[in-house]
């Protein structure tokens, strides 16, 4: 089966959050289940890099207002088609925003001409490769499959997944014009929302399958609480829906063999997570004592429930405990947390940023990891706390509810508890799930059951993977694979 899958991010090469983590580990993922996939991914300055000479396959004397070519490459096992197109892509900020901080006033027009080079790929438009399916991943390629809808060439089945519900890209009815689409695609059953042109909306009512990325948030979305006004469409669609709960990369996620922590380890034996630990104090300037250590990484906002972490500071280490931070974000979250350092020296401490090899080592060195999120489509960062002995505290929504089994005490009593879940999500919640955290970590066997317990979860992208080729294959004509 030959899959196009067309994404604004994939690790290793850019990288702003979960998305890019799926886009570079499920086609590697899908190998074994028999699925060859390339990636449509723009030609940023980072992917450019990355990719060094690469020979051009496609050529566009026009997309979107300017010329654009598409390059054959490979890296890291990943068979890439980057969209070169300078005009679009070649900044100094990120994929999304300035260097200022603030969104690119042309992000419509830069991933309407993602879209639109996906669907000429997906028309056929390459020699000698012609996809069975396209894979779609949220608002900025949520346009591919309108432009199949609408367009001349018999549109090939797709499937669109959803990351973040909350992130749509709407922009005004304005640019609809430039979009070369037919003046009938504006309209309810198309690409308009609210009198604006959406670009996730588009996606979510042209594509023939949607996914999103946990059981529980498929579930969530549906509601007004969470669907952030498009539950209405996702209910009309509710058996095209599927949840299917991401996985990690569990070779470059594994504790046993990992180059950025101070010393490996594994279930079988996880003294050696004591070296990290000390590693991890010293690194942060905290106190090198056995004081259950907590971690957040995580981007510092009121989704991620942040606000919460900074105001249980003082009953974290009141209890005995510390924490590290890791993170960037809201501004005033950013000061809370800096002012907890600052009252609590050698027991709070804060490094402001993105740092994928300091992250590696405070889930070998941490304790536990607090992840309070009021949602949370997946989550990557319990996974990863499960994979390293790091227990997570996690609140009881989307995807940390799917993949996180709380230790009450039936499930303390059968040995299936992997970490600390409560609800709702609220100051005096975490509070609660802290102090139930600090009272297990002082039962030595039971926090050691807690992590091997964890360690032994299947955080990997085999099982998801699978279900992924199962949905491919349910929307291609019977017979054909």
């Amino acid at each position: 089966m030959k899959v196009l899958s067309v994404a604004s991010e994939i690790f290793p090469l850019v990288k702003t959050g979960g998305l890019a983590d799926v886009a570079g580990a499920l086609p590697l993922a899908l190998k074994a289940q028999g699925v060859e996939t390339k990636t449509l991914v723009p030609g940023y300055p980072a992917v450019m890099a990355a990719i060094g000479t690469a020979q051009s396959i496609l050529r566009f004397e026009d997309l979107m207002g300017s010329p654009a070519d598409v390059l054959k490459a490979s890296v890291g096992g990943l068979d890439l088609l980057v969209l070169e197109a300078p005009a679009l892509f070649d900044r100094p900020g990120g994929p999304y925003l300035g260097t200022d901080g603030k969104d690119y006033p042309d992000n419509w027009r830069r991933f309407a001409a993602l879209s639109k080079a996906g669907a000429e790929i997906a028309g056929g438009a390459l020699a000698g490769w012609q996809p069975d399916l396209v894979h779609v991943h949220d608002w900025q390629t949520g346009l591919l499959p309108a432009y199949m809808l609408y367009g001349e060439k018999p549109a090939i089945p797709s499937v669109m997944t959803i990351h973040n519900i909350a992130f749509q890209g709407n922009f005004s009815a304005a640019i609809f014009p430039e979009l070369g689409l037919p003046a009938h695609a504006l309209a309810m059953e198309g690409v308009e929302y609210y009198g604006m042109v959406g670009y996730l909306k588009a996606g979510l009512q042209t594509a023939w399958a949607i996914s999103t990325v946990s059981p529980s948030y498929a579930e969530e979305i549906l509601t007004p609480e969470f669907g952030m006004g498009l539950e209405g469409l996702l209910n009309r669609r509710t058996l095209d829906l599927h949840g299917i709960v991401n996985g990690i990369d569990t070779d470059v996620w594994n504790p046993a063999v990992d180059p950025l922590i101070e010393r490996d380890y594994s279930a079988a034996d996880t003294s050696a997570r004591r070296a990290n630990k000390r590693a991890m104090e010293a690194q942060f300037g905290l106190d090198q004592d056995d004081a259950p250590l907590f971690c957040v990484i995580s981007r510092l906002t009121w989704q991620k429930g942040m606000d919460l972490v900074a105001d249980a500071v003082d009953d974290l280490v009141a209890l005995g405990g510390k924490l590290a931070v890791l993170g960037s974000g809201d501004e005033a979250l950013v000061a809370a947390l800096r002012d907890a350092a600052a009252r609590h020296p050698g027991r709070v401490a804060i490094t402001v940023g993105y740092n994928e090899p300091l992250s590696h080592l405070m889930q070998a060195g941490s304790d536990a990891i607090l992840i309070p999120s009021r949602f949370e489509p997946c989550g990557l960062t319990q996974l990863y706390g499960l994979r390293y002995g790091c227990v997570p505290v996690v609140s009881r929504t989307g995807g940390l509810n799917d993949t996180v089994i709380d230790a009450n005490p039936a499930a303390l009593a059968s040995g299936s508890a992997t970490g600390i879940s409560f609800g709702p999500v609220t100051l005096d919640g975490l509070k609660r799930a802290i102090r139930r955290s600090i009272r297990l970590y002082r039962e030595p066997d039971t926090w050691a059951s807690l992590q091997t317990q964890g360690m032994a979860s299947d955080v990997s992208w085999d099982k998801s993977a699978a279900l992924y080729a199962k949905l491919y294959s349910s929307l291609l004509p019977k017979g054909s694979h």
